[in-house]
């Protein structure tokens, strides 16, 4: 921190208030709960804009799977039903990490298939994704 100095009130190097003071748990629960105007009002004007909304609730899940806790199931089950296939598959990905996955049981037959099925192709990847290739 020998270089380190105080940014002006008025730098464009801030942190956004949406991030600004917030643990790594609590802004991906936030982006996983944020619409597009949200994410558009938050954001206006920066970098941040170029990943996407979904990009960003795509690491959030990947955020909540490796440091998140039960707590944090309400938030991963709601994005099991996202647009986006990647969204869905790192949310039943997150909550197969924390150990969520009891819940399903209680959802309507077609919902807990729909769940099911994202978990399943998230196990696949995450297979494709860290086997050893052969030699």
């Amino acid at each position: 921190m020998k270089f380190a100095q105080a940014l002006a009130d008025d730098s464009p190097f801030r942190a956004r208030e949406f991030i600004a003071g917030k643990d790594a748990r609590t802004v991906a629960r936030e982006i996983l709960a944020t619409d597009q105007a949200e994410y558009a009002a938050a954001f206006k004007g920066s970098a941040m804009k170029r990943a996407k909304l979904r990009g960003l609730k795509r690491n959030a899940a990947v955020v909540l799977g490796n440091v998140g806790t039960h707590e944090d199931g309400p938030v991963l089950e709601a994005a099991l039903v996202h647009d986006e296939p990647f969204v869905r598959e790192l949310a039943a990905w997150a909550l197969k990490q924390i150990g969520r996955l009891v819940r399903l049981r209680w959802r309507p037959q077609s919902w807990r298939r729909y769940a099911l099925s994202s978990i399943h192709a998230a196990s696949a990847r995450t297979v494709r994704l860290t086997k050893a290739p052969e030699s």
